[in-house]
């Protein structure tokens, strides 16, 4: 057990290729952490351990990581053997009858995938709290707190060691957010750096994109190297980069202008753990030779505008998936979610013209945050505004969708600055750099639309300079609670 919880997916994948471990070595231990944990965690469902076997037994692709146990999120990433309920009881059940490029692309891989992880209903939201699963996902460093959402099962398993590596989403933070929660890394690439066909087109105006959640960078980079590229038909793509993510991780990224928000991009305060996170991070970067400088966004990028754009674009995506599910039939209002009623009220509100604006609001809002990185290279902030809340704060029993989103404890007042760099495209990353007590506090860095290569070239040298696998490591090796 030490060896794989010890192991991030690349070490592990090694260890099968010189004959050291086995495939099925390696999912018995998966399976014993899942089980030791996911009673406390409520992080992984749709078990389907006859297909990590059949899998195993018809023999594994020769990829970079064969062998290696893997979770996918219950949410998109469709694949006819693991059936999904989307995080709502209104598709408890349902199985998809092709599967997704994505997915494709991960098993070519050689990962050995064995289950689904938790995720809030149908996305929406920045913990995961979600009728169908029975409870809430909780955080594996303290259970009173959430692991984040919408990808929080995927962070709260790979926190655990239940898998070292696991796919997620990020439409308004999804994928950073539960890593700054888990204390993993959470790279959100390029819009449409990876594909989402061929069922889908585009998520959320342009907003959403897959990822993974990880405890090594050089995990990031290898996965999103296997999976990223153009695919067939999709309706855009997004600038080639020069080199693999893995290749320019280990290249000094030469001296970066960085400017530095310790408040949110509309002024407003952020807990002082959050702040302690940035100032010491700043100071990391200045040692490294970086220029960094405090900045306050300008009033004229119109963050509030943006945000309410965001707001409406979710809610008729939000509203049309479920008119999609029920075709004809009616909607059972015990069958969804507070929030998801509320969104879908809140749709019937705005008019063809009203969505319309608001994708060219965020579109926008995508070119003025594009002139910002015209006299600097990265912003660094925190991810979230506060350290992970407790499990309850933002239950999503509101069917105020408004509120529930833009209210003064919303959706926005507690991550107000991921959903920034969905709406512009702009890649972005959470690191696992401080922690408040024993809570993880992640620090959030992005930079322009394409510069995917820049921001994991200065990840790699952070890592290299303030690892961050020991103190990962704490909570694996403490385990579950008695």
């Amino acid at each position: 057990m030490s060896i794989y919880t010890e192991n991030d997916a690349t070490g592990l994948a090694a260890l099968v290729a010189a004959g050291d471990v086995t495939p099925d070595e390696l999912l018995d231990a998966a399976l014993e952490q899942a089980t030791a944990w996911n009673p406390h965690l409520n992080a992984v469902v749709h078990m389907q351990e006859d297909v990590a076997r059949a899998r195993i037994r018809d023999d594994l692709p020769e990829g970079p990581f064969r062998g290696v146990p893997f979770l996918i999120k219950d949410l998109g990433c469709e694949a006819m053997d693991f059936p999904t309920s989307n995080g709502s009881k209104l598709c408890e059940g349902m199985r998809w009858n092709y599967d997704s490029t994505l997915f494709t692309r991960f098993r070519a891989t050689g990962l050995n995938t064995f289950a689904r992880t938790t995720s809030p209903e149908f996305g929406v939201g920045p913990v995961t709290e979600s009728q169908v699963y029975g409870g809430p996902t909780r955080n594996p460093w303290n259970l009173e707190h959430t692991s984040g959402g919408s990808s929080g099962g995927a962070g709260a398993a790979v926190a655990a060691g239940i898998v070292p590596a696991a796919h997620g989403s990020d439409g308004g933070g999804s994928v950073r957010i539960p890593a700054a929660s888990s204390g993993l890394v959470g790279f959100k690439p390029t819009r449409a750096r990876l594909p989402m066909g061929p069922g889908t087109g585009e998520g959320w105006g342009g907003m959403a994109i897959d990822g993974v959640l990880t405890r090594s960078l050089r995990d990031t980079a290898a996965l999103l190297d296997a999976v990223a590229g153009p695919e067939s038909g999709a309706p855009y793509a997004a600038p080639a980069m020069e080199e693999s993510y893995a290749a320019t991780m280990a290249h000094d990224p030469g001296r970066l202008r960085i400017r530095m928000v310790t408040t949110t991009f509309t002024g407003g305060a952020v807990d002082p753990e959050c702040v302690a996170g940035v100032e010491k991070t700043a100071k990391l970067l200045e040692s490294l030779g970086h220029e960094v400088e405090p900045w306050a966004p300008e009033p004229e990028l119109d963050v509030p505008a943006m945000m309410w754009a965001w707001t409406r674009i979710v809610a008729c995506g939000t509203a049309g998936r479920v008119a999609n599910i029920l075709g004809d039939r009616p909607l059972d209002p015990a069958m969804v979610e507070g929030v998801t009623r509320g969104a879908i009220a809140y749709a019937k509100t705005v008019s063809g013209v009203d969505y319309l604006d608001a994708v060219g609001q965020i579109h926008a809002f995508g070119r003025r945050m594009a002139h910002v990185f015209d006299t600097c290279d990265i912003i660094l902030s925190p991810t979230l505004r506060v350290p992970p809340c407790k499990v309850g704060y933002l239950k999503p029993d509101n069917d105020d969708w408004a509120a529930y989103r833009n209210g003064d404890d919303s959706v926005f007042a507690y991550s107000p600055f991921t959903a920034i760099f969905n709406a512009s495209g702009q890649p972005a990353v959470s690191l696992p750099l401080h922690w408040a007590g024993d809570l993880p506090v992640g620090i959030h860095l992005a930079a322009p639309f394409g510069a995917d290569a820049r921001l994991m070239s200065l990840c790699g040298q952070i890592e290299r300079a303030a690892p961050w696998a020991a103190k990962q490591m704490e909570v694996i090796r403490r385990g579950p609670p008695a």
